[in-house]
């Protein structure tokens, strides 16, 4: 039994390389995905070894408005007094203590007075202390005067500066200075960067007043261990001795810290990844089920035969499942191979956007070896274990039949998909309205089971749909055939479209989701916000954009401006928990420009102490007029503040508000971030436009934008979401062609006689390819119309039962991009249909009558 088991499987050579595709499919997407984040990890593992090579122990002031329990870690932004460097260097086992500037905030402007992008958002500026085993000058000399700069190679060729050209340059004080290049530095091993930043070294003094605000102030301590003693030893001496108001660090614990906070980013990269392997993975347990029914219909005469022949019904079973081990094992080995190399693919692209890191060694992890084993050998027995159990109810006497047996009854297939199907519906309405426990695991579940029960349910809803659909085609005789082959196995039909069904709903309710947010987020500022202009920046760093006090001065004499309001904002803790509170230099300004309305107590003023909030903030932490609330400032550090007025319910606007007088003094750039001009009635827009870029023309972080313009720009986030999600729906239309090339060539195969016949009494290779495009077009349309369905319905259903937590409006459907996926399909059904038309095209006539 086993040998002839192998004979069948090696003698259909195109059956086994379509079904070991089929389970190829499934799993390369999760081992990727695994593949790819062990690599990242491991790259920039080696990167921050690298960057702390050279560094025994560090010094660094606590931050005041660190989470609870936490601290800055290795550069941290606050400032202590040149004394504490000495004090370090007294310390026992210390060799040198060097006192440094090196923090996030250096802007370089380039050539074309604009901002210099970069992709990571680093861009450091730092006091030159002269080469070491870091740092080390390619060109010219280190910095003498206080309007004399070196940069790193990197930042030389991206904006294209040499030694001796000018420089403006944008510091954490957020003013805009001329520079001289003098130099040119680059780090061990000759690297223009470490990982894509920018630095700028400016002299000791300069670098204290345009970083940290005064001279004699640093913010790290590089310190030097002498010989004799551990890191470890000098940094618990060096701790001891400065008490708790500092972080001391090896080396080794900053490079792993740092690698810690990138990993974090990874690992939410790698549930975006598994998110689209799980779509693979769902849509390919459909590929395989339907593979392995073909397979298994198309062998009923052989294996009813082999039980003439004496084999029992074990034997038939243990037959088929032994072929589906086989499959799953080769399937699952070049689907981990094809994953290495996608994760590969992935690792060098993402790092190539950080110009000084190098992928480490491709890596092999054992969660992705296991992942792709476990995946695809499971998934192909649990899919072969019903055509194998159907196998081996086949009859002796099935041998003598020339067609495999009919379809049983749906009846039973129904009720189960009815079943899953009110259950999933019942998970997903308990998780949304968050009535129980473990509320997402409820709306994933609710989410995987509908898919499941409304696949399930798709044979019976075939016969109608497929009936309708195929009509549009069935005025030819090769269309009319194309639809009633397309009708007359609904389980195949239904199997076969099923995975078409799943990457579309899911795709169709992701897009109704963020469309429904986008409008909603629309309608809000279109209603809510006066202002005609909006001056603001892109945010790339946590170090803001900001616009200067005197800009905003000359923007209120514009004779134009009716009303100019602008806020800033910052990071602080709220009764001990980290959290954003913003201020408005101009309360009134801000009310009427908002339209902001009162609750309780006065919103249009507020003094140092005051506090004021939103009526649903106000709610979800049960304040009340008069309470008080304790905030830690970054400089300034704790103040009680009091409750002294609640705003309406507004999307714009909301959250802590504190005043500008407590903001000027405890924010970290307390220079507005944006500011909000409305038109006086008669003046010109375009006009009072024009005058607002010619006072920020100097200042190249930020630009003015109309009202119109705004909106669009924060609807944009919603939509490079929505391109990620096209990314899903090309991946889950990838296999799900590949699923309907697949169920067609088998079922050219199956149908070999048959077409063999059909040509024998006049059917031309033109109607022949006519009538297999035809049957793959109705199955993917089906597949297509049944997800935007389910999509729109499942998308709906979730803006509705969120209405009220995140703010959605009404559900709006994202309409052209349905029409866009509907119309897809009909190219894809005619492309996946392509090669089986070929196939039936060629297949030589005489030949084909005679198949068994």
């Amino acid at each position: 039994m086993l040998r002839a088991t192998l004979k069948s499987l090696l003698a259909r050579k195109l059956r086994l390389v379509l079904s070991t595709l089929a389970v190829v499919l499934s799993v390369m997407f999760v081992s990727g995905s695994l593949v790819l984040t062990d690599t990242l990890g491991r790259t920039f593992d080696n990167l921050f070894a690298n960057i702390f090579t050279y560094t025994d122990v560090q010094v660094s002031a606590k931050s005041q408005v660190a989470p609870q329990g936490g601290d800055t870690g290795g550069g941290g932004t606050n400032p202590f007094p040149a004394a504490v460097v000495d004090e370090v260097a007294k310390v026992d086992g210390v060799g040198k203590a060097t006192g440094q500037v090196f923090l996030n905030g250096a802007i370089p402007v380039g050539r074309n007075g604009k901002v210099v992008a970069n992709q990571t958002g680093q861009q450091f500026g730092a006091n030159w202390t002269g080469e070491d085993q870091l740092v080390s000058l390619a060109e010219g000399r280190g910095p003498e005067a206080d309007d004399e700069i070196v940069v790193n190679q990197g930042l030389a060729t991206t904006a294209r500066y040499k030694v001796g050209d000018s420089m403006d340059v944008i510091t954490r004080d957020k003013e805009r200075k001329t520079y001289e290049i003098v130099g040119l530095m680059q780090y061990a091993g000759g690297r223009a960067s470490m990982a894509g930043e920018s630095a700028i070294f400016f002299t000791t003094k300069q670098a204290q007043l345009s970083m940290l605000g005064a001279v004699d102030q640093y913010n790290v301590i590089d310190v030097r261990s002498k010989d004799g003693f551990t890191d470890e030893q000098v940094r618990d001496n060096v701790a001891k001795q400065l008490g708790g108001g500092f972080v001391v660090q090896t080396g080794k614990q900053l490079s792993e810290e740092s690698s810690k906070q990138i990993k974090q980013i990874l690992d939410y990269f790698n549930y975006v990844l598994l998110g689209f392997g799980a779509v693979a993975l769902l849509v390919g347990v459909f590929l395989i089920l339907n593979t392995f029914s073909i397979i298994v219909a198309q062998r009923t005469q052989e294996l009813a035969l082999l039980r003439a022949m004496g084999a029992s019904r074990g034997q038939v079973l243990r037959g088929v499942l032994l072929e589906a081990l086989l499959i799953g094992v080769v399937g699952s080995l070049f689907g981990f191979l094809v994953g290495l190399g996608l994760g590969a693919l992935g690792a060098y692209l993402f790092v190539g956007l950080a110009d000084g890191a190098e992928v480490a060694s491709l890596g092999f992890p054992v969660s992705a070896i296991i992942a792709s084993f476990a995946i695809g050998i499971l998934v192909t027995m649990i899919a072969a274990v019903m055509p194998a159990l159907k196998a081996a109810r086949v009859a002796p006497i099935a041998a003598m039949r020339e067609s495999a047996t009919p379809d049983r009854p749906l009846t039973k297939l129904t009720i189960f998909g009815a079943v899953i199907t009110a259950l999933a519906v019942g998970s997903l309405t308990w998780g949304l309205t968050g009535a129980g426990d473990g509320t997402l695991w409820l709306v994933f579940g609710g989410v995987l089971a509908l898919l499941v029960g409304v696949a399930l349910l798709t044979p019976v809803i075939s016969r109608p749909l497929v009936a309708g659909l195929g009509a549009l085609f069935a005025w030819t005789v090769p269309g009319k055939l194309g639809k009633r082959n397309s009708a007359r196995n609904p389980r195949r039909t239904a199997i076969t479209a099923g995975a078409v069904m799943i990457g579309i709903a899911i795709v169709t309710a992701i897009s109704t989701l963020f469309t429904s947010l986008s409008t909603a987020l629309g309608d809000e500022l279109d209603k809510d916000l006066q202002a005609d202009l909006v001056v603001l920046g892109q945010q790339t760093s946590e170090i803001p954009p900001t616009i200067t006090p005197e800009q905003v001065e000359q923007m209120k004499k514009l004779p134009g401006a009716a009303t100019v309001a602008t806020f800033t904002a910052d990071a602080a803790q709220v009764n001990g928990q980290q959290n954003f509170v913003v201020s408005y230099e101009d309360p009134a300004a801000v009310v009427k420009v908002l339209k902001l309305k009162t609750d309780q107590g006065r919103i249009d003023q507020l003094n140092s102490g005051e506090f004021m909030t939103d009526k649903k903030t106000a709610e979800d932490r049960k304040w009340k007029l008069g309470d008080t609330i304790t905030v830690t400032f970054t400089k300034t550090g704790e103040q009680t503040l009091k409750l002294t007025g609640i705003t309406g319910e507004t999307a714009v606007g909301a959250g802590i508000v504190v005043s500008y007088d407590d903001a000027r003094n405890g924010f970290a750039f307390p220079q507005p971030w944006q500011a909000f001009i409305s038109v006086k009635d008669g003046a010109s827009v375009g006009e009072t436009r024009d005058a607002v870029d010619a006072i920020i023309k100097d200042n190249p972080e930020v630009s003015v934008y109309t009202k119109q313009e705004y909106v669009e720009n924060n609807q944009a986030q919603f939509t490079a979401i929505l391109a990620i999600v096209q990314v899903l729906l090309l991946i889950a239309l990838a296999i799900s062609v590949l699923g309907v090339i697949n169920t067609l060539l088998l079922s050219v195969i199956e149908r070999t006689r048959e077409l063999g016949m059909l040509r024998a009494v006049g059917l031309r290779r033109r109607q022949t390819w006519l009538m297999v495009t035809t049957e793959s077009v109705v199955i993917t349309v089906f597949g297509t119309v049944l997800g935007l369905a389910v999509g729109a319905g499942l998308g709906a259903a979730i803006v509705t039962a969120l209405k009220d937590v995140i703010g959605f409006g009404a559900v709006t459907l994202p309409w052209t991009l349905m029409v866009v996926y509907f119309v897809a399909s009909l190219l894809v059904g005619a492309v996946a249909g392509f090669i089986p038309s070929i196939r039936a095209v060629r297949l030589n006539v005489l030949n084909a009558i005679a198949y068994e």
